[in-house]
């Protein structure tokens, strides 16, 4: 299985890359974990609707090349669907077990994702209504991936 997760924007806290490269390291014993990294668009901070979609799309179009047609792709998203780790883990077993076996996840901006990223997804997740830093959520995302990883094997991590 090969789980691709692809960010909006430079991780720089040196605690988080360590979270993130301590879940990667155990996922390894069950499928290829890649985090991509695509550039952010600069922007002031008040910005119209127009030029808010303008940042989502140059974003979304750099999301979009690494991304190829045979991946299932999952955006993370306030409004997607939210799930408990059970539900999660079992999807993943899921798509393993269907053919699925590229799973991509996006973690867009700060702004969001774009209409075409949205479009591509196959399916959006929800970590629930709060508002999380996105670069904690690259952590998150990666414990869970793990986790649900933990629960098909039936391993007593999740309690």
């Amino acid at each position: 299985m090969n789980i691709k997760v692809i960010t909006v924007g430079k991780l720089k806290e040196k605690y988080l890359k360590a979270g993130i490269a301590e879940y990667a390291k155990r996922l390894s014993k069950f499928c290829k974990f890649e985090m991509i990294e695509v550039a952010d668009e600069k922007a002031p901070e008040s910005l119209s609707n127009a030029e808010m979609t303008n940042v989502k799309d140059k974003e979304g179009e750099r999301i979009l090349n690494k991304i190829k047609d045979k991946e299932h792709v999952i955006v993370l998203a306030i409004q997607g669907k939210e799930r408990a780790s059970e539900e999660f883990a079992q999807e993943i077993q899921d798509l393993a077990t269907y053919g699925k076996s590229d799973i991509t996840f996006v973690i867009g901006g700060s702004l969001g994702t774009s209409d075409a990223v949205n479009k591509r997804a196959n399916d959006a997740l929800s970590f629930g209504k709060l508002t999380l830093p996105h670069q904690l959520m690259r952590l998150v995302l990666t414990e869970q991936i793990y986790r649900a990883f933990m629960i098909n094997q039936g391993s007593p991590y999740h309690k």
